[in-house]
Formats: C-alpha cells, sequence, structure tokens
C-alpha cells in the first residue's frame, strides 16, 4: 500500500462510470494521488482516460491492494457482491479507508471489510452527474451527505470539503429516507423535462428544450425560495447534530 507523505492519500478507484472519475479528479485536484482505476466496458475505459489521463487503469484486487482510500463508485446492486467478494479474497487491509458513493447505503453495507480493519465511510454527492468535466465545477454548488461512525466522521467531511461540495451528516438510520428523497427529486425532474419536451414537440415546436430548459429552472428556483431553507435541501428533520 502506497504510504504519502504531508497528509495526502494514495486513492484507487473502483468504478469509471460517471461519478467514480469525477470524485477521483476532484480529489487529485486538493492533492491527492491516484493510483489506478478500474473500468470494464470501452465507454468507462474511454471516460477514465478523458478525465483522469495518466492514471493506470488497474484490476480491482491490485486497486485494493495499492491504496490507502479506496473510493467504491460503482451500481447500487453490485456493491454488496464486491465488498464481500473482497473480504473473502483477505484483500481488505487494515487501516485502509474504503468510501462508498450509494445513496441507498450507509457504512453496514461495510461491514466485511470492516471485520477486515478498514475505516468505513459513505458519501454520495446530491447532484445528478454527466461524467463529464462540467461535474467538477458542480460540486461546488453540492451537499454531500456523510455517513461514518462518529470516531472517522470527521475524516469524511474533510474527504465530502476537499471534493468541493458541503457536508451533511446523514445517520444510518437516515439514509433510507435520504436516499428515497434524493430518487423522488432526481426521477421527478428527468419525468418532468420529458413530458413537457414531447408536449412541445408534437405541436411542431424545434428543439422545444430550448423553452423547457429556463422555464423549469425559474420555477424550482421559485419553488425553493417558497420552501425555506431546511426543505430546499430536502433534508427536512436530517440536521446535521
Amino acid at each position: 500500500m502506497n504510504q504519502q507523505r504531508d497528509g495526502r492519500l494514495g486513492i484507487g478507484i473502483i468504478g469509471a462510470g460517471k461519478v467514480g472519475p469525477i470524485l477521483g479528479a476532484a480529489l487529485a485536484g486538493a492533492g491527492h494521488a491516484l493510483v489506478g482505476i478500474s473500468a470494464i466496458s470501452d465507454e468507462s475505459k474511454e471516460r477514465a482516460e478523458a478525465i483522469l489521463p495518466g492514471v493506470p487503469l488497474l484490476e480491482v484486487p491490485e486497486i485494493v491492494e495499492r491504496s490507502e482510500l479506496v473510493l467504491i463508485a460503482v451500481p447500487d446492486d453490485e456493491l454488496t457482491d464486491l465488498i464481500n467478494g473482497l473480504a473473502v479474497a483477505g484483500v481488505w487491509q487494515p487501516g485502509q479507508i474504503v468510501l462508498h458513493t450509494s445513496a441507498v447505503f450507509g457504512v453496514d453495507v461495510l461491514k466485511p471489510a470492516v471485520l477486515a480493519g478498514v475505516i468505513p465511510l459513505a458519501l454520495h454527492p446530491a447532484m445528478s452527474f454527466t461524467g463529464t468535466s462540467m461535474d467538477i465545477a458542480r460540486l461546488a454548488d453540492s451537499y454531500i451527505a456523510v455517513t461514518a461512525p462518529t470516531p472517522v466522521l470527521p475524516i469524511g467531511q474533510a474527504l465530502a470539503v476537499e471534493m468541493g461540495g458541503e457536508p451533511i451528516v446523514i445517520t444510518e438510520a437516515q439514509r433510507p429516507q435520504y436516499a428515497e428523497a434524493i430518487a423522488t427529486a432526481s426521477q421527478f425532474s428527468a419525468a418532468i423535462v420529458e413530458q413537457a419536451s414531447k408536449l412541445l414537440g408534437d405541436i411542431g415546436i424545434e428543439n422545444p428544450g430550448r423553452i423547457v430548459a429556463p422555464l423549469i429552472r425559474s420555477a424550482v428556483d421559485n419553488a425553493l425560495g417558497q420552501a425555506g431553507d431546511a426543505s430546499r435541501l430536502g433534508f427536512v428533520g436530517l440536521e446535521e447534530e
């Protein structure tokens, strides 16, 4: 496992979808060293090369073996099997930080790795990713849900800040409600845009997105202003303790 000096970490990324490379780039921008990233499909390999040029493409066990911090950004339905499989293979290392980015899970899903001595963190940026470099700038306007055991909570909060976001503490028990809020906002927004664009397209308007985009932005801004700060973030009752 690489040992970085001056407080910087050697970070390995599992998953080259829309989230992993972006968070890796943000952490690299904060001074951390990227030791490798895993990618399977041609699309994910191209994305990794575009966002993280020069970062080696490695197999998952090799990433874990080389990293002080393992950032796992895989689909929710793959997370449990991945963590369990690496535990069975004996790859996790004591003292290693393991961070996943799922909105659905807290740190309980990392128990097999915790039994091997890792430090568990769950960080989820509350934003919709495009998988392009524009997401790095968007992180600056985003909140990042942090779930972690109390003794290591400051580590998760510090990493969220280094990613460019604002950390907000979500407990393990609150995680399902948080995930539901995120899914509701994301799915509702996509459905409304699609429906409105189709209606305008059906009456012959070309490029209906140019009409829908400013309308929805202004409508959302107005709704957020009326809702007040707490409900605007979708975290009523989930404020940091």
